[in-house]
């Protein structure tokens, strides 16, 4: 048994599913076949061959919540970029200032109105802040870092096990045997990571507050809830605790909401009042352009101006030529004053409790040990007990083969949900007709694997 779900059953599901991808998209697999050689592995990035399919989608077009891929087939679309397109395929707003830039030119290195009204609508939707631009979240929790040293003077980060921020190296720990050490999947590490990093469980207050009493720890950086695995969310009293122990040990609290700016509007520390010295988003903050925004506090900005003060001019490790281009502030401006909105975020909270819903009322008909988890828009079955409570429970929950014959079960079924996990987005343009498609599609599965169960 895997997940509580006989190995047969998934045998049997994951074969007959994968055949009937594969049969059904004769167009994709012939383009694959004949175009892909160009690219490294068919693939020009590496994570596209991590869907469980037989062989890649290719997409032709996506609007709202809704895909088109090369064979014809019209797809509702979960997974929404794994939160880039969490607002929906090409907002009618973004689009439309995409244009309108386009006429003005792409990149200059220097500002434009557009990013002054964009910089007061950052403050208006997230806090008071001083702003910077990258172009990725991981490049802003890496300059974000930098500022964190550089302020207190201190040499590591205290990160959590299976922790997600992207590809920042310091951020590639996890905890073995109790001790930190370089997560085992790295390409090409070189240098020690348990130098510059400390890895701890979420939820545990007590490991934060050993670290700390180092007095080596520059800052935590943490998302408010823990997202790329099992989804783990905060239990009562712990982000209180991260900000005073924080405090009393003179480290920087990052607030990464790259996944968690599904909770509501202003992210999940506006929601829940959080107040890190740092606030990091990405991925659909401009509405799917490339950007990320990292802020600090007008403390934490003196501080590092002050700082500042005693440097020699030079390289600072920090910005890459194309961000804070013209066309990442158009975008900017119009999905925080057009797209970001209370409205938007009342239809997409309604939805994803709908969802919610009907999945657990699905594993509740189909007896399955497994349990559902919604943070806002975002809402994950998890083929497990719950609930969670840190990284290593969340890597435990994981069951691999039964996932991935759901996931390729589902998009037969014109449902596509996110690859890495079991992660489902609800958009403002998703309709309620694509919401109960999917719990439909997804009793129906259920069904099949605990057919004999009952």
């Amino acid at each position: 048994m895997i997940a509580g779900v006989r190995r047969d059953r998934i045998k049997a599901l994951a074969k007959r599913e994968a055949k009937r991808f594969a049969a059904t998209r004769p167009k994709t697999r012939a383009a694959l076949e004949a175009g892909a050689d160009a690219w490294l592995d068919g693939v020009p990035m590496h994570w596209m061959k991590d869907w469980p399919m037989p062989f890649p989608l290719l997409v032709t077009k996506a609007k709202g919540a809704r895909l088109t891929d090369l064979d014809g087939y019209g797809i509702d679309d979960f997974c929404l970029g794994d939160t880039g397109s969490m607002f929906g395929h090409s907002p009618k707003p973004v689009a439309q200032a995409i244009r309108r830039q386009a006429r003005r030119g792409l990149t200059y290195m220097l500002p434009t109105t557009a990013a002054l009204r964009a910089g007061a609508l950052l403050c208006e939707r997230f806090g008071d802040f001083r702003w910077q631009i990258a172009t990725t979240a991981t490049d802003a929790n890496r300059f974000a870092l930098r500022v964190a040293r550089a302020v207190t003077g201190k040499p590591k980060l205290l990160v959590f096990n299976g922790c997600y921020h992207g590809t920042v190296d310091d951020t590639m720990v996890e905890l073995t045997n109790g001790r930190t050490a370089p997560r085992a999947g790295l390409v090409g590490q070189v240098a020690d990571l348990t130098k510059t990093a400390v890895s701890v469980e979420f939820n545990d207050v007590e490991a934060v507050r050993a670290a700390l009493e180092t007095g080596e720890i520059a800052a935590i950086l943490t998302e408010p809830v823990m997202t790329n695995s099992c989804m783990v969310l905060p239990q009562a009293g712990f982000h209180d605790a991260l900000r005073q122990l924080s405090r009393r040990h003179g480290a920087l609290l990052i607030i990464d909401e790259t996944h968690t700016i599904s909770s509501g509007l202003g992210g999940y520390s506006r929601v829940h009042s959080l107040s890190p010295d740092i606030f990091v988003v990405g991925k659909c903050v401009a509405g799917g352009m490339p950007t990320a925004v990292w802020g600090m506090t007008p403390d934490v900005a003196a501080a590092y101006a002050r700082y500042n003060e005693t440097r020699a001019p030079g390289h600072s490790g920090m910005g890459t030529t194309l961000s804070a281009n013209p066309m990442q502030f158009a975008c900017l401006e119009a999905t925080l004053s057009e797209v970001m909105t209370k409205e938007n975020y009342d239809h997409m909270e309604k939805g994803a409790e709908r969802l919610s819903d009907g999945l657990h009322a699905a594993i509740e008909r189909h007896g399955a040990p497994w349990h559902v988890v919604r943070v806002g828009a975002r809402v994950e079955f998890i083929c497990a007990p719950g609930p969670l409570k840190n990284g290593t429970e969340a890597a435990a929950a994981h069951a691999p083969e039964v996932e991935a014959a759901i996931h390729t079960a589902l998009l037969n079924r014109g449902c596509l949900i996110a690859p890495f996990h079991n992660m489902m987005l609800v958009s403002p343009a998703t309709r309620k007709r694509q919401i109960d498609g999917l719990i439909a599609a997804f009793d129906e599965i259920l069904s099949f694997l605990f057919a004999d169960d009952k």
